[in-house]
């Protein structure tokens, strides 16, 4: 990508007057200068043969990028094989749905360590992984907020070493919170973005799927999302560090607030 968008998780909120769908959500948050939205398939794929042409048009008439976060039932994990294929079926669909409105990134949490070592998780991971067929839609393996979910930052950058349908997601606030309030300096920040750069190259900064948000947690790591400025989360040094290593891609915010808090990103990261 030639710049780096703002965006926002689901639909806008707005003044609470009108209640939005993909289309007319799409058409609100362009036009207070917004660029991105991630479709919420964490229930549902909720793109179909219905409503796609719609959402479609949308996207196309205002050159709108979009995602899309994958089920929360997804865990390539599972102690139960039957459970792991299923997890793969969920991914399969999803990318079919983001497709047809030609969304670009599939979004979701690998999986969880139950009981087996970190070192089993990842390999078992990884050959479901390669079982998903490549579709233009790229499997973006999201950094996770808890210590019991599979899905530190040098997990996932191996796996996308490995696995070549699959690119990064880092999801700040996660590591942020997995690490009971971790991120605290521009160092911070720094060492991640140059921590993918020295193994994924210049194109995966070029490329980059981010989350940001503010957000809540405990030792044991994320518990819920907040308003940014209700949190701790240093969301200035953040933005230095994404704008120092020229970072282009998608950010796309969570939260209770999420296209204001997004525009409050955008407007910050501007005036660098």
């Amino acid at each position: 990508m030639d710049k780096l968008l703002f965006g926002i998780s689901g639909l806008p909120i707005g003044n609470g007057s009108k209640k939005f769908n993909y289309a007319s959500g799409i058409d609100y948050i362009k036009s207070i200068g917004l660029d991105a939205m991630e479709l919420l398939f964490v229930r549902s794929v909720n793109v179909t043969d219905k409503n796609k042409q719609i959402i479609l048009k949308a996207k196309i008439d205002n050159d709108f990028y979009l995602s899309a976060h994958g089920s929360h039932y997804i865990n390539l994990n599972a102690d139960e094989h039957e459970k792991q294929e299923k997890s793969i079926e969920r991914i399969k669909n999803a990318m079919e749905g983001l497709s047809k409105v030609k969304g670009k990134s599939l979004v979701f949490h690998p999986g969880f360590y139950l009981k087996d070592s970190k070192e089993e998780t990842y390999n078992t991971i990884k050959e479901n992984l390669l079982k998903i067929p490549y579709k233009e839609i790229d499997c973006r393996l999201e950094t996770t907020g808890k210590r019991t979910q599979f899905g530190t930052l040098e997990e996932l950058v191996s796996l996308c070493k490995e696995v070549s349908s699959c690119k990064l997601c880092i999801d700040f606030s996660h590591i942020h919170a997995r690490q009971n309030g971790c991120l605290k300096s521009y160092y911070d920040f720094a060492k991640i973005l140059q921590y993918v750069l020295e193994n994924l190259g210049r194109p995966a900064l070029d490329d980059l799927h981010i989350h940001l948000g503010g957000i809540n947690y405990t030792e044991k790591g994320e518990t819920n999302h907040l308003p940014l400025l209700e949190s701790d989360f240093n969301y200035t040094e953040c933005l230095k560090a994404i704008k120092d290593y020229n970072v282009k891609g998608c950010i796309i915010v969570e939260g209770p607030q999420v296209e204001r808090d997004a525009l409050f990103l955008k407007n910050a990261f501007e005036k660098l």
